[in-house]
């Protein structure tokens, strides 16, 4: 089966959270690839059985800006996908993970675990543990 990863992380922290799916998908037997989201190609991502979107949230709760410009290129083509979401902010409450995973839905993906994991600021190793155990779901 194969995965990709597409994440932007302004300070590092949603880039361990994005090497902790990694290791989940790969210990679950998954091929991957990961890719930075203003480097990635929409044609690889979308041939993928399984996607993974990680972002920081930026002001305003929102994805960091080469995040939502992908993934926004490829929002209409995610239906029947599994899609799994992660990522890190340090303000707010959350908000920006809620309406990236209601994108998710509205564009017909299936959403892994039913919600994104996130973590405030560095991810501590419960944070860490999600991601991984989300990087096995992914393969199921």
């Amino acid at each position: 089966m194969k995965t990709a990863i597409v994440y932007e992380s302004t300070t590092g922290n949603t880039e361990q959270m994005a090497k902790a799916i990694r290791s989940g998908v790969l210990a679950a037997g998954g091929d991957v690839t990961v890719y930075h989201a203003g480097a990635a190609s929409a044609d690889e991502v979308l041939a993928c059985d399984t996607i993974f979107f990680g972002s920081s949230a930026m002001d305003g709760e929102t994805l960091e800006d080469s995040m939502e410009v992908f993934f926004s290129s490829i929002e209409k083509s995610l239906s029947g996908k599994k899609i799994g979401l992660f990522g890190s902010y340090d303000w707010g409450d959350g908000q920006w993970m809620r309406t990236w995973e209601n994108r998710v839905r509205v564009a017909g993906g299936e959403l892994l675990n039913g919600a994104g994991v996130t973590g405030r600021l560095l991810p501590d190793t419960d944070v860490l543990a999600a991601c991984t155990a989300l990087g096995k779901t992914g393969i199921d």
